[in-house]
């Protein structure tokens, strides 16, 4: 662990010093070298932080401090700060509430993210079909934001991982805590593809207290939030409320009308909840210029037909337009040899030429 890492650790570990007084002193001091040192009556006058507060700092050897930080380091737990804005993720930044630190296991994908939550009792078809959307939006480099609880949670990550796809998993208690239990193997696939985090200080137990805060976060690192079957009254509808405070998109899996699991996202639905079928209805939503799953065949088809150095250049060829040239350092392969492969693949109706020797893969039927 870094020093400033070992520093928000002691802060975070003192008795009485919650979000609220963290985020005051990180807006007096900036870094948690410069907060230690202020002591007790600066961080009085300052950030006001009452002096019981500040005396009850852990000590650089304390064994509790000392327990933490090498537990911490064996995981390989990073802490970012909100002040941080290279590595704190952006869209989490901007929420009204946003958590002061993150411990994260893992790496936090950079890509565009989509919450999925919903029963922990699910029923069978509504997992399975979790599990298809979310292998569908992992294969497209979208990150898959869930909770890690049971049911729909589990389905959420475990269709992103078959979609070998990014996958952020949010605890309600500390870094270092699994919960439930079961998902232990779990947790360990989705820090490996992704990130698991949490804003609570390590040991902290699963309390029930802490899941609303948890939802706010899964919420909050995602463009969109998917509930798939929700009673009304379930706790995975809170995440709902947080997505619509902080201006996400919400979506819902319609469910049978006698079904208890139903009442919650049929509600949705009435208040005007994207409806969702399928894997088209988020993407037509928030990110419309991806490909179908139809035009996916098609150039999955198209790609069976290749070999060589014309398949590995159709391989190159990305959402966006590229020019002949940046194909050419892509593939490693001359610009005359990229020339006449492009010229082949447009003759075969694989490829699509535009303005500017700009080149894309023809998505049309």
């Amino acid at each position: 662990m870094t020093k400033d890492e070992l520093g928000w650790l002691r802060l975070h570990l003192t008795p009485g010093l919650g979000r609220a007084g963290l985020l005051r002193l990180q807006d007096a001091f900036g870094s948690p070298g410069e907060i230690l040192e202020a002591g007790p009556s600066a961080w009085r006058e300052r950030a006001g932080i009452r002096p019981a507060v500040a005396e009850a700092l852990p000590k650089e050897n304390a064994p509790l401090f000392l327990d933490t930080a090498e537990r911490l380091s064996r995981f390989g737990v990073q802490i970012i700060s909100l002040r941080d804005t290279t590595l704190y993720p952006p869209l989490l930044s901007k929420i009204h509430d946003p958590p002061a630190l993150l411990y994260v296991r893992g790496t936090l994908p950079v890509s565009d993210a989509l919450a999925v939550v919903g029963a922990r009792r699910a029923s069978s078809s509504g997992q399975r079909l979790t599990e298809e959307i979310c292998r569908d939006l992992a294969s497209r480099g979208i990150t898959v934001v869930s909770g890690l609880a049971r049911g729909i949670d589990t389905a959420a990550h475990q269709g992103a991982l078959a979609g070998k796809g990014p996958t952020v998993g949010v605890l309600g208690c500390g870094i270092d805590r699994v919960y439930p239990p079961e998902n232990a193997y779990l947790f360990e696939q989705v820090a490996s593809a992704g990130a698991v985090i949490s804003e609570y200080p390590p040991g902290t137990p699963p309390l029930p207290g802490h899941f609303p805060g948890r939802n706010r976060i899964i919420s909050g690192l995602s463009r969109g939030v998917l509930e798939v079957e929700a009673a009304v009254g379930s706790g995975s509808l809170i995440t709902v409320d947080f997505a619509l405070e902080q201006g996400r998109e919400v979506f819902a899996v319609p469910g049978p009308v006698y079904a208890p699991a139903s009442d919650g996202v049929n509600r949705l639905l009435k208040d005007g909840a994207h409806l969702v079928t399928d894997v088209g209805d988020i993407l037509e939503v928030l990110w419309p210029t991806l490909p179908s799953a139809a035009a996916r065949t098609r150039e999955d088809a198209f790609a069976a037909t290749l070999s060589g150095k014309p398949l590995e250049l159709y391989r190159n060829l990305e959402e966006m337009p590229l020019h002949i040239d940046d194909l050419a350092r892509k593939s490693a392969l001359t610009p005359m040899e990229v020339s006449a492969i492009l010229l082949h693949l447009e003759l075969q109706g694989g490829v699509e030429q535009l303005p500017g020797a700009r080149f894309i893969r023809n998505r049309r039927p």
